[in-house]
């Protein structure tokens, strides 16, 4: 059996373009309408920390300290979280220039923090909705899923999936929304949305 350490250090010219092998790195895009991307993420981080690994997640477009963020500091250490966004709504198709700035420094901290060896697995919370309100470039990401390390696993989130994101994906998910209570009136909350 490889050590993490050896899997970490791979690069994904290892693997056959069929997709990840037995015991490497998959890259998952959870996408879609519905209620449920992040939190989908956070229970697969949970579930990896539960397995002693090391887990990155970088929220884009997203400034505010989530209930996740807080237990994340003062119960999990094996996960960092890192906000990559402001506290404040990003106009698609005007968005301030902090939103661009923010979201390019966060995708330069994904692409160290996947070279590093540091993680086992790193996920991109929303890292879709930046690529579909153009806050960062496709082809950055598209090269960084291909050359991330084999042995590491990468997940994807947010709606409006890129089609070459998902055809360089092991598996996608798409969430679909049938009801959400906003439309009904109820308004987000503790605990539920953040």
């Amino acid at each position: 059996m490889k050590s993490k350490s050896n899997q970490i250090g791979k690069t994904s010219a290892d693997t056959k373009k069929s997709g990840a092998k037995k015991g490497e790195g998959l890259v998952i895009v959870i996408t879609g309408n519905g209620k449920g991307k992040t939190t989908a993420a956070f229970g697969q981080a949970l579930r990896a920390i539960g397995q002693g690994y090391k887990v990155l997640i970088i929220q884009f477009m997203k400034g505010r300290k989530y209930g996740e963020y807080k237990a994340a500091q003062k119960y999990l250490p094996n996960l960092t979280i890192r906000l990559s966004g402001l506290d404040s709504f990003v106009m698609r198709d005007n968005p301030a220039p902090a939103d661009i700035e923010l979201a390019q420094k966060g995708l330069k901290e994904a692409q160290k923090a996947i070279i590093s060896g540091k993680y086992n697995m790193v996920i991109l919370d929303e890292i879709n909705v930046a690529l579909d309100f153009k806050l960062i470039d496709l082809k950055e990401v598209v090269e960084l899923i291909k050359n991330k390390p084999a042995g590491l696993d990468l997940i994807l989130t947010g709606r409006y999936a890129a089609p070459q994101i998902k055809k360089l994906a092991d598996t996608v998910s798409e969430v679909k929304e049938i009801k959400h209570h906003y439309r009904s009136g109820i308004k987000d909350r503790a605990g539920i949305e953040y």
